[in-house]
């Protein structure tokens, strides 16, 4: 039996789980909690009152998920003043192995830790465990990844694939395309920009601008609140979420309208990924948009501008697609890791 540790390490919040593992392929919970990261001045002090509490012996591995990029081993968090190095945690930790990866990686080892109970199927295609397996989610930003099978194992890799340009196809698109470019000032879009939670509500901003379709006072006094409070690392409203919630309601013409275009969006950049890697072994919808705007993404829409790749469309039709439906796969994802040390 190995004692292992894993931790999902945000900006706001980190949760730190204590697990343990045998022959078996399985991974048993000993303990769980979650903290604000800014009660902490560093990983370290919340990390050993974590394992106080737990009342066991160290563990032997340790695999942090970090919101961030992981260069060699470490890694800055972008809203707390922690500077992490795997080294250091080592030492002061006394833990024999850790390891920093970024927490779409965490991603990637955790979709090979799912239940069927943990996903919902958008197509089954044909699927061919040998293949590689592509991993794509909107939340805060846009995350994508792939894995490659290496013998017994999968591979996986991160990358930046969130930040490649955003490719309208509709005269809508390229209104949306132009008003974005003006809006900020910049020279290109990226499809992170349109497909993630600030995505929805650019998008909102653009339909209402153009007045494409009248707001309710309601949703326009949040949006104002988000607006008025620019440049605040935590804002009082969340729009986005509210934005999404009125559609799947079908009470607000303008949100129905926003997450139609944002669905599309997200539909046809899932389907460019997977051109790319052909994964036949699966593609995985990650991320906390959509298990919160499932019924919308289990419309036609979605898979309809996933496969609507022209003379490609029949190789996307066999793809295997799912919807990653547990939250805690980053943490999964994480221990996973930490076993393989």
């Amino acid at each position: 039996m190995t004692l292992l540790l894993a931790g999902d390490i945000g900006g706001t919040k980190t949760i730190l789980r204590l697990v343990e593992t045998s022959q078996k392929p399985s991974l048993q919970t000993i303990c769980e909690e979650r903290y604000r990261s800014g009660d902490f001045p560093d990983l370290v002090p919340m990390v050993q009152q974590f394992l106080l509490k737990a009342n066991t012996q160290t563990p032997e591995k340790a695999c942090f998920a970090i919101a961030g990029p992981v260069v060699q081993n470490t890694a800055k968090l972008t809203n707390l003043v922690w500077f992490l190095d795997s080294e250091r945690l080592q030492q002061e930790l006394g833990i024999s192995h850790v390891t920093l990866i970024n927490d779409f990686a965490a991603v990637g080892y955790g979709v090979l830790g799912l239940d069927n109970q943990d996903l919902l199927t958008l197509q089954a295609g044909k699927l061919n465990p040998e293949a590689p397996i592509a991993i794509i989610g909107a939340g805060t930003g846009l995350g994508q990844g792939f894995l490659i099978k290496q013998g017994e194992n999968y591979q996986v890799f991160a990358s930046e694939g969130g930040h490649v340009d955003f490719a309208p196809r509709t005269e809508l698109e390229f209104q949306l395309l132009k008003y974005l470019l003006d809006k900020h000032d910049i020279q290109r879009v990226s499809v992170e920009r349109v497909v993630s939670g600030m995505g929805v509500l650019a998008i909102y901003q653009f339909l209402r601008d153009r007045k494409i379709a009248a707001e309710s006072p309601e949703i326009a006094q949040i949006v104002r609140t988000w607006e008025q409070e620019a440049g605040r690392q935590e804002k009082s409203v969340d729009p986005g979420a509210v934005i999404g919630k009125a559609a799947l309601e079908k009470s607000d013409p303008l949100s129905e309208q926003t997450m139609q275009l944002f669905v599309e969006a997200y539909g046809a950049e899932a389907g460019n990924l997977a051109l790319k890697l052909l994964p036949y072994g699966g593609l995985y919808i990650a991320g906390g948009i959509a298990p919160k705007i499932l019924p919308l993404i289990q419309e036609d829409r979605f898979m309809l501008n996933f496969t609507q790749k022209g003379r490609m469309r029949h190789l996307l039709e066999d793809i295997p697609v799912y919807v990653v439906l547990n939250q805690e796969v980053g943490l999964i994802g994480a221990a996973i890791c930490a076993a393989r040390l």
